[in-house]
């Protein structure tokens, strides 16, 4: 992926969405019609308290001698969130990164998932638990994660991909009756984690694939959102228990560079909780699965 373009259009889209008033600036009656919906690159570069050549040269994804403090108060100027600022510094980070780092990275080794943390997931037989990596791969899960996610565990397409049966799993808008909402999210993590990994293949080859098979994918690319999605709630229409709500925890493996484990609940004695025993009572034994590569 292109570095600089990916700059260049990050920093155009959380411009054009903030308006002058909305920064605190009031509009010169001498400057004439405004040609863009947001700020001007000038308007920026005066928050940021940068130079206008400066910052656009910044903004064309030459990120050159760019500071922490500069890219901090550009964050500020364009009223960035955690997950944009973090998004922003990736992003500069390996546009600047040198040409035989790139390459070192571009292929990175492939490694086994640790049996412990097989073990660790099966031992988890109260609540549904997976591992997933940042390109969403769903590496492994225990028996009700794998029960209650078990249209996306059950999809044809290898890798097990989140990302990939949203968008080109048919059986997806049903499973997921907020279809909209976790299509975003999905983009948005994808998103992120191109900043944090621009040499992953994998990564890149996913990325095409979802961009080429329709413009639904495409069309939520091209907004350069990027969200930490570490907690909340989603709703399922499960193909044998119905409709369900639970709750997530994200926990980053500290242990594991780049995996997380997530954790799904439900409410005690609710409706949710009948429809979560139901799928434990028909998936009491645990699955064997093979440690998945990463």
């Amino acid at each position: 992926m292109d570095r600089r373009s990916e700059i260049r259009d990050f920093l155009t889209s959380r411009r054009a969405r903030i308006t002058p008033e909305q920064a605190g600036l009031t509009p010169s009656p001498l400057a004439g019609a405004r040609r863009v919906p947001g700020l001007r690159r000038e308007e920026v570069a005066q928050l940021a308290g940068v130079s206008v050549p400066y910052y656009t040269r910044l903004e064309r994804g030459d990120a050159r001698g760019a500071t922490d403090a500069v890219l901090d108060a550009i964050a500020g100027a364009l009223q960035l969130d955690d997950a944009e600022r973090a998004h922003l510094f990736d992003l500069v980070r390996a546009a600047n990164a040198t040409t035989a780092r790139a390459r070192t990275q571009s292929h990175p080794a492939r490694r086994t998932l640790r049996p412990e943390l097989w073990t660790m997931l099966e031992a988890m037989t109260g609540v549904p638990a997976y591992i997933r990596n940042g390109r969403l791969d769903l590496l492994a899960g225990n028996a009700l994660a794998r029960a209650l996610f078990a249209p996306v565990f059950d999809s044809p397409a290898r890798p097990v991909n989140s990302a990939r049966f949203t968008f080109l799993d048919p059986a997806a808008p049903e499973f997921y009756p907020d279809w909209d909402a976790v299509a975003d999210q999905n983009v948005a993590t994808l998103r992120a984690e191109v900043g944090r990994n621009p040499h992953d293949k994998a990564l890149s080859d996913l990325i095409g694939e979802l961009s080429t098979r329709g413009d639904t994918f495409d069309r939520r690319w091209a907004r350069h959102e990027v969200r930490r999605h570490r907690a909340g709630a989603k709703r399922i229409t499960h193909p044998l228990v119905g409709d369900m709500t639970f709750n997530y925890e994200t926990m980053q493996l500290t242990a594991d560079e780049g995996l997380y484990l997530i954790v799904c609940g439900v409410a005690p004695g609710s409706r949710d909780a009948d429809g979560l025993n139901l799928l434990a009572s028909w998936n009491s034994t645990p699955t064997t699965t093979p440690p998945s590569s990463i």
